[in-house]
């Protein structure tokens, strides 16, 4: 059975990115068919995205933040991203192992940008 036969819905997902005279992202807002919240725009200031390529078997990425996204926000941004491919790795691998440690490495990233407390040591 060929992808296409595969397929028995389509969702679209749009991403519009406003940009200043120097090219500078300023504005992004997105909208996805299938969001629950509803068919609007919503606003965000940064955006990660990643397709694993066929062909040449290779991640490409966007990265965009906008140019009033602070530090501590991108922190935020980071550590909620680390924390979800851990999760998303080991429900796709099923390897808990290394899907623990990837946790680990996002729960320190956390405390070092003070997204997170600090772990109390006993």
């Amino acid at each position: 059975m060929s992808e296409q036969e595969k397929i028995v819905k389509e969702s679209k997902i749009e991403v519009k990115v406003g940009l200043n005279k120097e090219n500078v992202p300023v504005g992004i807002r997105w909208r996805a068919d299938d969001n629950p919240e509803g068919q609007q725009y919503l606003d965000a200031k940064g955006m990660l995205l990643s397709f694993f390529d066929l062909n040449s078997r290779d991640t490409l990425r966007i990265d965009l933040w906008t140019e009033d996204l602070q530090v501590m926000e991108m922190d935020r941004m980071v550590y909620h991203t680390l924390k979800g491919l851990s999760e998303t790795y080991v429900r796709s691998t099923g390897n808990k192992e290394l899907a623990g440690q990837m946790l680990q490495f996002a729960q320190y990233f956390g405390e070092k940008t003070e997204v997170l407390p600090p772990s109390k040591k006993e």
